[in-house]
């Protein structure tokens, strides 16, 4: 290993040589350079090697390159390239093969080798590392994607990088992004030629030298990408973003006109056609004349509005379904939120948006949350009727749905629309108990503010028999609160009382309590340990602050120091886990005066 490394070194002599013999390095430089690759290359010829230490020494090499750049700026000095930069290039891409080729896995680790080709201008590796990255790894289609990019702006090879697009394709033949991007390439090369042939027609070449064929510079090979893609991939979205690549380019017109009438012709059961069909009638051309005044403009948009308009209308004939009266209503509500200074315009957009929220509901094709916008534009409106209205035609239409309740059953109270506590037992009746708590909180709010408190304490003894153990430990928190805020530390006590058996319990219960006694004027330590014994059987087992609480309640005004240490024995007798850790150093903490 020794003859090995000596002789690695030996070879770089020259090298180092040249660097302090033109000024770019000094000795002592040199002389640590030396010494420094010694290190790393014994590293790389260890019997068990890392690749951390690969890494290393490639990143050694590359800071090594970059001195020397901007040395040679600082002294201006231009020359000896091939004696200096080259050797040490060669040696990292070496480097870098010997990785890759241990740690084959490792795509990062062949991506930072791609990088550093491209950054140092060792272009002619790219293709080999590309090549053998794609031997190991054919089953991303991202790696290939990149490789024939990197073909086409790095090497200027449009053939090259076709035959890997065809390759990935061998391997990925329904892959949606490699057709999108060899579609694009096609596109692009053929871009290229018409700018190279215009340039030799400026000037005044003999084009005969030249081949410009005429069927390439009209985009046919991008066209038979095209028809092979839309045969393998039958899908609207998929042709519209192949559309979309198309119209980038000035010269394809034809092109999208040819998959436009795909389109219209293959995908009319797809609501996201007729949404890209509907949407392009923005774009059409206005007429100048009204182009010149707010007014005029707004008459304008208000046409090309209208248009979208009927192409969704004539969507929902052949389609009438969720996502079509989905993606209507999309389209009516984002043109109401766009800004503008006319009244008219911003009338007429809210009354179209009403109408087919309307219609959707009558059809039973109103997806639940657009009855918020809905419910919003009618109470913003002032048709306060209206709105109460559609609340109770919402909670039929999803009768199971938490959210929908929740919007509708706060609309009616906020209108004072409807019997209250019917419309919260329907509710409750139809919704999956287990979904149902912010239901509860939301009757429970109801009644504490517009309800007797009989009625209210009521309803909380009917959410305390809930099956579902979180809305009955929300419900007590809740009452224990409402009692004390009614009835004072008296009934608080009581309702604690009659509760503190009666499982399941929270930390919180319990906590609210001690809370609620230590508020009072003279409150007693003894129903604060009788509080924090009963938290402790709950909860004594895994929480740790809990304990420490009560040890810090026994070291204050009320309490008793001496039973510190008998609290402290039990818990961590008690305490499991990682919570006897936590327990002790806080504890520690404590003693010293940092808690």
């Amino acid at each position: 290993m020794a003859e090995i490394v000596q002789q690695r070194i030996e070879d770089r002599i020259p090298e180092l040589e040249q660097l302090e013999r033109v000024g770019l390095f000094t000795k002592k430089e040199v002389k640590s350079i030396i010494k420094k690759v010694t290190a790393l290359e014994y590293k790389l010829h260890r019997l068990i090697v890392n690749k951390e230490d690969f890494i290393a020494y490639i990143q050694y090499e590359i800071n090594v390159l970059e001195l020397i750049k901007k040395r040679r700026g600082h002294i201006n000095y231009h020359f000896k390239r091939d004696e200096i930069e080259f050797p040490i290039t060669h040696r990292i891409n070496s480097i870098f093969r010997r990785a890759t080729k241990k740690w084959k896995d490792d795509v990062q680790l062949w991506l930072s080798h791609v990088a550093f080709c491209k950054k140092w201008e060792t272009k002619s590796q790219i293709s080999k590392v590309f090549a053998s990255m794609l031997a190991i790894h054919p089953d991303k289609p991202a790696l290939w994607i990149m490789a024939a990019k990197s073909e086409l702006e790095d090497r200027n090879s449009s053939e090259s990088a076709r035959h890997l697009f065809l390759r990935a394709l061998r391997f990925h033949p329904d892959n949606k992004k490699v057709y999108q991007e060899y579609f694009r390439m096609e596109l692009l090369h053929c871009e290229k030629l018409r700018k190279q042939k215009e340039e030799v027609e400026k000037a005044d070449m003999d084009l005969g030298e030249y081949e410009f064929s005429p069927e390439i510079l009209s985009g046919k090979l991008a066209e038979v990408v095209y028809k092979d893609a839309t045969a393998k991939i039958k899908e609207a979205e998929f042709v519209i973003s192949l559309l979309n690549i198309a119209a980038i380019f000035d010269f394809t017109k034809e092109l999208q006109d040819s998959i436009l009438q795909d389109l219209q012709a293959n995908h009319t059961e797809d609501s996201l056609t007729w949404d890209f069909m509907a949407k392009r009638e923005l774009e059409a051309p206005g007429v100048d004349e009204e182009l010149h005044t707010a007014k005029g403009r707004a008459l304008d948009i208000n046409r090309r509005e209208e248009r979208c308009c009927q192409v969704y209308e004539e969507g929902l004939k052949s389609l009438n379904t969720e996502p079509m009266w989905t993606r209507y209503v999309v389209f009516c509500l984002e043109r109401l939120k766009r800004k503008t200074n006319v009244q008219e315009l911003k009338d007429k957009r809210q009354e179209r948006l009403l109408e087919v929220l309307q219609r959707a509901h009558d059809s039973s094709l109103l997806k639940e949350n657009f009855y918020k916008n809905w419910l919003e534009i009618l109470l913003s409106s002032g048709h306060t009727e209206a709105a109460a209205s559609l609340a109770l035609s919402a909670t039929q239409r999803y009768n199971q749905s938490v959210s929908v309740w929740s919007l509708c059953l706060q609309t009616l109270r906020h209108l004072g629309c409807g019997d209250m506590a019917k419309l919260f037992h329907d509710a409750l009746t139809h919704v999956n108990p287990k979904e149902s708590l912010p239901l509860w909180q939301l009757q429970l709010q109801w009644s504490m503010a517009d309800q007797s408190a009989e009625e209210t304490e009521a309803i909380f003894k009917r959410g305390l028999l809930s099956s579902v153990p979180a809305i009955a430990m929300e419900v007590k928190e809740l009452y224990l609160d409402w009692s004390y805020s009614v009835g004072g530390y008296k009934k608080a006590r009581k309702t604690f009382t009659s509760l503190q058996e009666n499982r399941p319990l929270s930390k919180k219960f319990f906590t609210s309590m001690i809370q609620i006694e230590k508020e009072q004027e003279t409150p007693k330590i003894n129903n604060l340990r009788d509080y924090y014994e009963r938290a402790l059987q709950e909860f004594g087992t895994a929480d740790d602050d809990l304990w420490l609480q009560y040890i810090q309640e026994e070291m204050g005004a009320l309490g008793q120091p001496e039973n510190c240490a008998k609290i402290h024995w039990r818990a961590m007798k008690f305490l499991e886990g990682e919570s006897v850790e936590r327990f002790t150093s806080k504890y520690t903490l404590l003693q010293t005066g940092h808690l």
